[in-house]
């Protein structure tokens, strides 16, 4: 049997910006023919800069944003078809954890209260809900002592902890972590990415991991994909990504990490420095949407948009120049 898990096949998610002054009304595209699987107890890391398209696909697989073409696939299930129970099931099979947990829980609401409301969703309902918030709270790191307080009580690592057990309540099979530990210092973030990566080996869960923290991805992810104005770029295991970048958006990414970024032991990257902004989604340049900025760019890359190819490093990725000779480091 696959184990694929998730199969998203030419997403397409477009935005209606309405008039105002100085301004008409126009479509804005937000992702734009993104593709990609991912199999149980896997995690694939989404990377790219601000406004590049990373949320919206989460939210859209959630079910908050609308799909405007191309089609989702979770168990081989068309999610755009599902309704009424299905949908619901569907929805419990897949949880989200966002960036701010101040923001996601209600600072209404006790821990214990945020936790049971999810867990009387559940399929199959627990004997003991409250014993069950008890058993979620150790499972994330938290004493029960914890189910008595309310968000402003907790510290941020403590309010991400419990955005975590919310997901666990209805047994997810996926989870959408979107920029999850961002906010966070640094100190607790790697606590919190070392529990998710627990939690991980012990259920057999997969992640959809988005983050701006590429050294994050590196830690987390088995698969990562560059994002760029709205399309993955390039598309690859970790290791393809980090040691052998094929597209230059990707080693202009590698080359914002303080720390070097090693192809082999003889071998490094040259050091890449992006300039200007990201082109508008309203005008996006014809052809290859990065060549305003490419350090590689021909007249080729203006005029042609490149398709997604097999490297011989083995990824994806979409660029006319995707493997030019690499640079010897001096000593």
């Amino acid at each position: 049997m696959s184990s694929v898990l998730l199969e998203v096949d030419d997403l397409e998610v477009t935005f209606r910006r309405s008039a105002g002054p100085g301004r008409k009304a126009a479509s804005v595209p937000a992702v734009r023919g993104v593709s990609f699987q991912l199999e149980a107890g896997t995690t694939l890391g989404i990377a790219g800069e601000s406004g590049s398209g990373k949320s919206t696909i989460a939210r859209t697989l959630m079910g908050i944003n609308k799909p405007s073409g191309g089609s989702m696939r979770l168990n081989g299930s068309d999610v755009g078809a599902l309704r009424g129970r299905e949908l619901a099931e569907y929805r419990q099979t897949m949880q989200m954890i966002f960036q701010d947990p101040y923001d996601s829980l209600d600072p209404r609401m006790k821990v214990s209260e945020t936790l049971l409301e999810a867990i009387k969703l559940r399929k199959n309902k627990p004997a003991s809900p409250l014993g069950e918030v008890y058993q979620l709270l150790e499972r994330v790191g938290l004493s029960k002592s914890f189910a008595s307080r309310r968000p402003r009580e907790l510290s941020g690592g403590q309010r991400q902890r419990v955005s975590i057990a919310r997901a666990l309540c209805v047994d997810p099979r996926l989870i959408l972590c979107d920029e999850a530990v961002s906010a966070l210092d640094v100190s607790v973030r790697a606590q919190v990415l070392n529990l998710l990566k627990d939690l991980q080996e012990d259920l057999g869960l997969a992640y959809l991991f988005i983050s701006h923290d590429l050294s994050t991805l590196r830690f987390m992810a088995d698969y990562v994909g560059i994002m760029y104005l709205g399309k993955i770029v390039e598309l690859g295991t970790r290791d393809e990504i980090f040691e052998r970048p094929q597209h230059p958006y990707t080693r202009a990414l590698l080359s914002a990490v303080p720390e070097p970024v090693v192809v082999d032991r003889t071998v490094r990257l040259p050091r890449v420095r992006l300039t200007g902004e990201p082109p508008s989604s309203t005008n996006p340049p014809t052809g290859c949407s990065f060549h305003p900025r490419c350090p590689l760019a021909q007249e080729v890359c203006r005029t042609t948009a490149p398709a997604r190819r097999v490297t011989s490093s083995g990824q994806l990725a979409a660029c006319h120049f995707a493997e030019p000779e690499l640079v010897v480091a001096e000593a």
